[in-house]
């Protein structure tokens, strides 16, 4: 996904100096920073937010978090939220993640915050997944900032730790052992077999007649 030809030629016309990046695919500020080495203060990034029914792009380093009470105070609003990712596709017609610090863009107001000057150079977004913007945080401000103060707050990240996929423990399927009864012996008695005497045949005489 290369930048987009509109803001090389953006940044010519203004004669804004710059140096394009090339990294691996990255979605966030948090892991351009960890991909290109870079520190977290260095990378600038742009989020869209919702005032009360408007849109403004706010710029902060990826170190920081928006302090919502200031910028509901600076903007005078009721109400501010951060766009979510899956409404930057239907209102601003990019992907989320390659929203440009350059309202001219968007067409909408654009407030950097003032802690991004602490650094000589930051890092942009490009409207890319696979290259950044390098240049001078002062001409970020110049031609991408309509308000330019202090509505950030130091973001403190824990470190994330790999998790290891946990290997399945084997179930150890334990036999139980069947505890025969002894089989008790069969003792056949044999009955004794008393035999009847038999019976003498006495023999009547005939008697005569």
């Amino acid at each position: 996904m290369p930048i987009p030809k509109k803001i090389i030629n953006f940044l010519d016309k203004h004669d804004i100096g710059y140096e394009i990046l090339e990294h691996k695919t990255v979605y966030t500020a948090f892991d351009a920073a960890q991909t290109m080495g870079k520190k977290l203060s260095e990378i600038a990034k742009t989020l869209a937010v919702k005032v009360d029914k408007k849109y403004v792009l706010v710029v902060v380093p990826a170190s920081h978090k928006i302090n919502f009470d200031k910028l509901k105070k600076l903007l005078k609003a009721k109400k501010i939220t951060i766009v979510k990712e899956v409404d930057i596709k239907n209102i601003f017609k990019v992907k989320p993640g390659t929203l440009l610090p350059f309202g001219v863009f968007h067409k909408i107001p654009v407030f950097i915050d003032k802690t991004l000057l602490k650094s000589k150079v930051v890092i942009v977004s490009a409207g890319s997944y696979t290259q950044s913007l390098k240049l001078k945080a002062k001409d970020l401000i110049e031609h991408g900032a309509e308000t330019l103060t202090i509505f950030s707050k130091a973001h403190k990240f824990k470190k994330q730790k790999i998790t290891k996929p946990k290997k399945p423990v084997k179930k150890t399927v334990t036999k139980k052992k069947c505890a025969r009864k002894p089989c008790k012996e069969k003792t056949t008695v044999r009955k004794k077999c008393v035999r009847k005497p038999k019976k003498k045949c006495v023999k009547k005489p005939i008697k005569k007649k």
